[in-house]
């Protein structure tokens, strides 16, 4: 089993509820075992203007599916949500994405770059990120999240 951070967000219809959906749907799936998850932030849209804000949290996940079909399993579960592509960083009923896979470093595919390549900028990630994992090193950066945050801040 490798631990896992995966990132969850939204900012369409009843946001927590649309949360609190994924996580279930996430914990269905028989290779992934939920092991701790934030509380819920609400923070302001980024990237793409005149948008509602979002909720977002982190959830610690242990699996034995392999980056790729961790990542297809999340898609499928955007997509039962009601997730339709659109506008990058657009409006979005649920948004689930891996930030972390144990220190796996995967580059170069359009879909699956981890850790995710915007984390470190990002305060809506870091901010529930350090609260459940605020000593789990950075791959790349080699730097804890607690130290990530500090420098965001």
């Amino acid at each position: 089993m490798v631990k896992c951070y995966i990132g969850v967000g939204s900012n369409i219809g009843d946001r927590q509820k649309n949360i609190f959906s994924a996580v279930g749907l996430i914990n269905s799936i028989d290779d992934i075992d939920i092991k701790q998850c934030s509380r819920i932030y609400e923070t302001k849209s980024c990237g793409y203007e005149n948008q509602r804000d979002f909720f977002n949290g982190v959830m610690e996940i242990e699996t034995s599916l392999s980056p790729e079909k961790l990542l297809s399993e999340l898609k499928k579960i955007e997509k039962k949500m009601g997730r339709k592509k659109c506008v990058r960083w657009g409006p979005r009923v649920i948004d689930l994405d891996i930030l972390f896979y144990g220190m796996k470093i995967i580059g170069g595919k359009q879909d699956l770059r981890i850790p995710h390549n915007e984390l470190q900028n990002r305060e809506f990630v870091l901010k529930p990120l350090v609260e459940i994992a605020p000593e789990f090193k950075h791959p790349v950066l080699k730097k804890t999240i607690k130290q990530i945050y500090g420098v965001l801040k």
